[in-house]
This record gives structure tokens, C-alpha cells and sequence, in this order.
């Protein structure tokens, strides 16, 4: 016999669906908690049990400095099979004509609050590959050179509030401490791009830099992956420039999407 469709389970999954699609509404700008209790006749409670299960879940997200809730990367995967993971999409002839390009691997991660989310990977053709973050696999904001590179372009104030709110996080990867993790951020600023030398795995070096959004804030990071060897010296130098230019393309796409979204709605 068919289960009563009003039972809890039931109400739980249709009660979440009616907060994604209350955040899918809003755009970039997101939503702050009353603002999704208000839309949704949920109580403050109930909406935030909501928004905790689907943060857990990756299909949401809070960002630090506005406590605005947006959709996360959780859903952009899903939707990606749609075609409709707006960045995935603008960045992906990006990933591809780097990885021919270097024959390396190339990284597409984007920020979603305290940390950074691999949205895709594109593999060169070189024959050693390094394949060291999932499509989907997150981490603190700051752990790996594409999380490097959002969290430095970060007002220092941001910066600290986000280290601060890691600190238990960031202590599952030691070779990313509190001081190491400043220390890698000051080199950042100066050096223009994010340079990581065998701290996650050792002998795989990586190199980042950030992506901006419409409104100049890092939102995302386009990174290269290989043996060290391979990214050293004025090599790395060159890098640093190919993934500058594409970062600049990316963020002018991103800028002419946002235009058109807002002239359309």
C-alpha cells in the first residue's frame, strides 16, 4: 500500500525544495534567513534547520560577510548535467584550451563560504598526471593554491574571520596551520598569484589565481596541477600569466552574464 504523501519524510523533502527554489529566485544576491522564513511562511527555526540540513548536503551555503544564503555547488553539479552551471559552463573552453595548452591539469574551484569547492578538472596530456582534488571535494578556504588564491584577495578582515571560523577544520591538514597558512597568504599578495610547493602532496606543486565576480570580489580560482618539476622557475612564471588572461576572460563573461540576467528579469 502507498504511504500517505503528507507523512513527515514527505513534508521534509517538499519544505526544502520550497527553500532552493526561494534561493534559486534570488539570484546572486541571496537571502538572508528572515528573509527565507518570510517567502516561505516557515518559522525562523524551521527555516534554519532547513537551510543547516541542505549547507550539510553542499545544495546550500552561508557567505561570512553578509550571512546571505545562496545555492551551492551541491546544485550546480546537478544542474550541470542540464547544462545550466553558469560558471562551469563559461569556464569550460577555458579549462580545455589551457590543459592543451600546458598539457597539465587544470582546476576550476569556487568559493561557498569558509571553503573552496572543486567545479571541474580538465586533464592535459601529459603523461604523469596529478590528479589531486575530486570534482565535487571541498576544503577550508585557503587549503590548496586555488583556495589560496580567493581567501588572499580577501579584505584582511575577512581573511582573519574566515581562518577563525576554519580553525577546527584546519587542523585536519597540519602543513596549512595558522602561521603557515598567513605566511602563504602575505606571498600571495605580493607574488600576484597563489604558489604552492609540495604542502598537500609532496613532489606536485600547483598554481593559482583568483577569478572575480561582477562586483571585483574573488568568487572563484583557476589553478594548474603537475610534478614539480614542471612548475618551477620561469616556468611557473608562465603559468601565472596564461591563468591571469584566462581568469580575466573568465571574469568578463561572468560581468556581460550578470548584465543579461538583470536586463532579462
Amino acid at each position: 500500500m502507498e504511504k500517505d504523501l503528507d507523512s513527515a519524510p514527505v513534508k521534509s523533502i517538499s519544505r526544502a525544495a520550497k527553500v532552493l527554489r526561494i534561493l534559486a529566485g534570488t539570484g546572486s544576491a541571496g537571502a538572508t534567513l528572515g528573509e527565507i522564513s518570510g517567502a516561505s511562511g516557515f518559522g525562523k527555526a524551521t527555516a534554519h534547520r532547513i537551510l543547516a540540513a541542505l549547507t550539510d548536503e553542499g545544495f546550500t551555503y552561508q557567505d561570512l560577510a553578509t550571512r546571505r544564503y545562496h545555492l551551492g555547488v551541491g546544485i550546480g553539479l546537478i544542474a550541470r548535467r542540464a547544462a545550466v552551471n553558469e560558471l562551469g559552463s563559461l569556464a569550460q573552453p577555458v579549462l580545455m584550451r589551457l590543459a592543451d595548452q600546458t598539457e597539465d591539469t587544470v582546476y576550476l574551484q569556487a568559493r561557498e563560504g569558509l571553503r573552496s569547492v572543486c567545479l571541474s578538472r580538465q586533464q592535459g596530456t601529459f603523461p604523469i598526471k596529478t590528479l589531486s582534488l575530486d570534482v565535487g571535494e571541498s576544503r577550508p578556504l585557503g587549503v590548496g593554491s586555488g583556495g589560496l588564491a580567493i581567501l588572499a584577495n580577501l579584505p584582511q578582515s575577512e581573511i582573519d574571520a574566515v581562518m577563525e571560523a576554519n580553525e577546527r577544520w584546519l587542523a585536519e591538514y597540519p602543513t596549512f596551520n595558522s602561521e603557515k597558512l598567513r605566511s602563504l597568504v602575505r606571498q600571495t599578495r605580493m607574488q600576484g598569484y597563489a604558489f604552492i610547493e609540495g604542502l598537500r602532496i609532496p613532489g606536485i606543486n600547483a598554481v593559482a589565481v583568483p577569478i572575480n565576480g561582477a562586483d571585483g570580489r574573488p568568487v572563484a580560482s583557476l589553478g594548474i596541477t603537475a610534478i614539480a618539476e614542471r612548475i618551477q622557475g620561469d616556468r611557473a612564471l608562465w603559468l601565472a600569466g596564461l591563468l591571469r588572461e584566462e581568469a580575466r576572460t573568465i571574469s568578463a563573461m561572468l560581468v556581460r552574464s550578470n548584465s543579461q540576467n538583470s536586463q532579462e528579469t
